[in-house]
């Protein structure tokens, strides 16, 4: 993979040298000495850039090297600011001029300007050349390169204390053990087959600990066992010969010299007829398991091995192809963490101080049931008086403490050693979550696409640059550094959190490289002194920050805010944003955005505040602009300078009227909501499918059957839809206003968008039945249709549909009212299947085999007229092999109590009868129209009417 172009390593070198040479070309008519300093330029920093590549290899440079390397960023960061300055008031030279006497005038303007400018830059480089070599002097003058490589110290491995840790001291673990054992001797296949089970998690969720009870309580169970811990750059020779001490020091002990091959050859014939029972701790790399996976033979003797990692792909491997062996280690809860942190504070939780409960509470929720940091914490305050206060200090430090506190040793350790695996690029982007809040939930688009517009990802080969950002979001889950949020049908984390602890040491690692300035954060002080790069504004925390007044703010290229005050800083400070998020809920106004065109080099533009109603028409002006995303704004209509925005990539706006020239902005790949009303252009209706990028398209249709003109809106609709189909479509969303027929889309789209992924109404209208040419949707993962009335004959057509994930049918009847039976024919990959009607009559039933993939499933039941069924409800959910989450919807309309509660009763037998593992969830409707004591029933034919109503 290619270099990220901005990293927290090496600043913006990388991108710096890439316009450098791009400013050499001929398209940028510079001056010869200009060209001769820029390239003088550009060869002391490709020379600069690998010294610091090979001095952000160094774990522990000194304070003089990292003072070099933090100047050569910075110098970085500047030279590009006044290449992009530059680079931007050439381009728009290129803008094309008007004819005439006008255009003479204009042109000759130009190369006035244009002069003008290249004298400027020439004045800048020069200045930058001083500086630069300035900085090669100085590394050859302290000689910098002697800084490197440093012996490394000798320090306490921080996993052995796991090994010896009293079993009355632990909490909660019993049971993850037990879940464990049952896993390691039930397994899969034959009990006499080898079993591997792996345990992931993140640092300090206490891996080891829980492997070394497993292994406690297995031990006498086995011929031969051994527990061997890896490393992050494991001696494979010497865990080998360990592998065999563990049995015998004196009948293995003379095997110093032999080979990586001599010692797997010596373990596998020593194991060959014996039952073993092995644990691998704290593997992090497939190909150390590779290699130590030799030793081990399968030889039917019901051998156990166990690992521990904190990647999810390693413990994948470890156990492939049966990935139901992975154990997921989660935190403590709220109660655990507490046995564990008073235990280890005052012996037990009735020990505990009135005076120091809320302030143990508040401590607690940093920790987040993170072991290790309760452990840490606690020992911690051990030295403390039992003071509040003092406690109180302890608790907003958290984040210096980990710095500095010899109590906090092992934690930063365990935190350097997952941080210090992860390649430039990942660490570039875990440190940029510092800029958001603690508990904050961060949406995985938007992150995406603030790291592509800080320049963050890079492709090479045409690669798609929000799917290679998507790849180092789940990098980032995958190695435990942030928690998914928001599980999809498909496997994919919508949201994500970062642990208060990582957290608190990433923030603190941001602020000592200038990487990120947090303003309004308690336990990272902003740095105020030079220059700041991104800042992070938090008035949720604190609503009085003022913006320190020698806090260098020009040179800024991130601005986030959360909340507001009446101190904010004005835009106009900071003309070099790249990007500019503005949560600001209710109380920032249209005024703020005055000076938006102000900023040349905007990537992204973010607004989330009800107060603004309006864009100002300069938005044209942000050429640069990729992502604007204005969904939590009031704004009505959208300026008819957005067309042109050409480099717009993400509109993401709040059912607004579709644009005139719509058709000039190539490069939308996202474009949602917008509306379709009868004020909207025809013509602009027909430049929509003119847009050959676009993947991802909102709509909402507001044109309703009786007005003259729907025959040709629905039309060009059709005709824009299709040609979109052909291209790049891949997903669409339909809403629509009441009274507004989709008719007009039944059997229209054709050719069929072959590509097309997810079709989502939202709607108050229902297909008669299913579309034609949704049956030839090979690519189809995610569906939900508005169909009445659903017949067997629907399932079999959906069912049909190879890559089915996701189906979630909404209808207002079944026919026949005796039921429908879904067939065992279809729906082999449907992971989760949503139904909702009102007139469910006998409601669904499931054969034997169908849908053999399902985890979830939500499903109506009427209540009323159900006193027959005496606990039993057969709806063959016990057919359904995989699910674990089901949810049943009880329409309580027109029935009495004891009809409801018989149902409730049917269900939960229903479900007690498949896997202990099943989450049943029970809600009932219309709770308030259960018909009390008394009360005659509803007659059948009122019910009737309700249900058409």
């Amino acid at each position: 993979m290619m270099e990220a172009v901005v990293c927290a390593s090496h600043g913006a070198m990388g991108s710096l040298l890439w316009k450098l040479g791009a400013l050499l070309s001929d398209e940028y008519r510079l001056l010869t000495r200009v060209k001769a300093e820029i390239m003088f330029l550009k060869d002391e920093l490709e020379s600069m850039h690998a010294f610091l590549k090979k001095m952000s290899e160094v774990e522990d440079p000194d304070e003089q090297s990292n003072r070099w390397m933090k100047e050569v960023r910075e110098l970085s960061y500047d030279i590009e600011d006044i290449i992009d300055s530059f680079m931007f008031s050439l381009g728009c030279e290129s803008n094309s001029k008007p004819r005439g006497f006008k255009g003479f005038v204009g042109r000759c303007l130009s190369l006035f300007t244009d002069a003008m400018t290249r004298h400027w830059i020439a004045k800048k480089i020069q200045h930058l050349k001083v500086h630069v070599i300035e900085a090669s002097n100085r590394r050859q003058r302290y000689k910098v390169e002697d800084a490197f490589p440093r012996l490394s110290r000798i320090s306490i491995d921080p996993r052995l204390p796991a090994f010896y840790t009293e079993t009355t001291r632990l909490v909660g673990i019993d049971g993850p053990r037990d879940k464990l054992i049952k896993l390691l001797t039930e397994g899969h296949g034959t009990v006499a087959q080898l079993n591997v089970v792996s345990i992931v998690g993140f640092g300090g969720l206490g891996k080891t600990t829980l492997a070394n009870e497993v292994y406690r309580k297995l031990e006498g169970q086995f011929d031969y066992r051994a527990f061997v811990s890896m490393s992050q750059k494991p001696d494979m020779k010497k865990i080998l010969r360990n592998i065999l001490y563990q049995y015998s020091c004196r009948e293995f002990g003379s095997n110093e010299s032999w080979d990586e091959q001599q010692l797997i050859n010596t373990i596998r014939h020593f194991l060959k007829d014996k039952r073993y029972f092995i644990v691998i701790d704290d593997i992090w790399s497939t190909s150390a398991w590779r290699t130590i996976r030799c030793a081990f033979p399968e030889n039917n003797c019901s051998s156990r091995i166990l690992t521990t990692t904190r990647i999810m792909a390693v413990a994948k491997y470890c156990c492939s192809p049966h990935h139901d062996q992975v154990y997921e280690l989660n935190p403590l809860g709220a109660t655990h963490s507490k046995s564990l942190f008073f235990k280890r504070t005052f012996g037990s939780e009735d020990m505990c101080p009135l005076h120091l409960k809320e302030v143990s509470n508040r401590i607690l929720k940093k920790c987040s049931g993170l072991p290790l940091a309760i452990i840490t914490i606690a020992s911690l305050l051990a030295t403390k008086s039992r003071t509040k206060e003092e406690w109180e200090k302890v608790w907003k430090s958290i984040g210096s403490v980990l710095e500095k506190d010899t109590e906090m040793e092992e934690m930063k350790k365990i935190l350097t050693l997952s941080y210090n695996d992860l390649p430039y690029h990942l660490k570039t982007c875990l440190l940029y979550l510092s800029m958001f809040p603690e508990d904050y939930e961060i949406k995985r688009d938007r992150l995406v696409r603030r790291w592509i517009a800080e320049g963050f990802i890079t492709t090479e080969g045409g690669q798609d640059m929000e799917e290679i950002g998507e790849c180092y979001f789940n990098d980032l889950i995958n190695r435990s550094m942030i928690q998914p949020v928001g599980i999809q049908y498909d496997g994919r984390a919508d949201a994500c959190r970062v642990h208060d602890m990582i957290l608190e040491f990433i923030a603190s690692k941001s602020v000592e490289e200038n990487f990120v300035t947090l303003c309004g954060d308690q336990n990272h002080k902003s740095v105020p002194q030079g220059k700041v790069r991104r800042l992070s504004l938090n008035y949720y925390a604190r609503d009085d920050i003022m913006v320190p007044t020698n806090m260098i703010v020009s040179n800024v290229r991130t601005l986030t805010t959360f909340g507001h005050s009446e101190n904010m800083p004005c835009l106009s400070n900071f003309q070099l944003l790249r990007v500019l998020d503005l949560e600001n809920r209710v109380v920032l106004e249209y005024n703020y955005l005055k000076d938006i065109d102000k900023l040349s080099h905007l990537r992204y533009l973010r607004l989330n505040s009800r107060r603004i109603t309006a864009l100002p028409e300069q938005i044209g002006e942000l050429k640069n602009l990729q992502t604007l995303d204005l969904r939590w704004t009031r704004i009505q209509r959208l300026p008819e300078s957005i067309v042109l925005l050409q480099r717009l990539t993400c509109l993401l706006v709040n059912s607004l009227e579709l644009p005139e020239g719509i058709g000039n902005m190539q490069a939308l790949r996202e474009f949602s909501e917008i509306e379709i009303n009868c004020h909207t252009s025809v013509s602009s209706l027909l430049e929509l499918g003119s847009l050959t990028n676009l993947r991802i398209l909102g709509l909402n249709w507001c044109i309703i059957d009786t007005n003259y003109a729907m025959k040709t809106y629905a039309e060009n609709l059709v005709t824009s839809l299709c040609k979109l189909g052909t291209l790049n479509l891949r997903s669409i969303q339909i809403q629509s206003c009441h009274r507004c027929s989709l008719d007009f889309l039944q059997d229209s789209w054709s050719p069929p968008p072959r590509h097309l992924q997810k079709f989502d109404m939202s709607i108050d209208y229902y297909f008669p039945r299913i579309p034609n040419w949704m049956e030839s949707l090979d690519y189809l993962t995610y569906l939900d249709i508005y169909l009445s009335p659903v017949h067997e004959e629907s399932f079999r057509a959906l069912g049909d549909l190879p890559s089915l994930l996701f189906l979630w049918i909404s209808s207002s009847a079944v026919k026949p009212k005796e039921g429908v039976i879904i067939s065992s024919n279809g729906f082999h990959c449907l992971k989760e299947f949503y139904f909702s009607c009102w007139e469910i009559g006998a409601g669904l039933t499931f054969e034997q085999g169908t849908m053999p993939m399902l985890e979830k499933l939500r499903v109506p039941f009427n209540a009323h007229g159900v006193c027959s069924l005496h606990g039993v409800l057969d709806f063959g959910i016990q057919h359904l092999s995989s699910l674990k989450h089901l949810q049943v919807e009880i329409v309580c309309h027109g029935a009495r109590l004891k009809e409801v509660e018989a149902l409730e009763e049917a269900v939960k037998n229903a479900a007690s009868d498949l896997s202990d593992e099943l989450s049943l969830e029970v809600r009932r409707w219309d709770e308030e129209e259960i018909l009390k004591d008394g009360e005659h029933k509803l007659a059948e034919e009122e019910f009737d009417t309700y249900l058409e109503s």
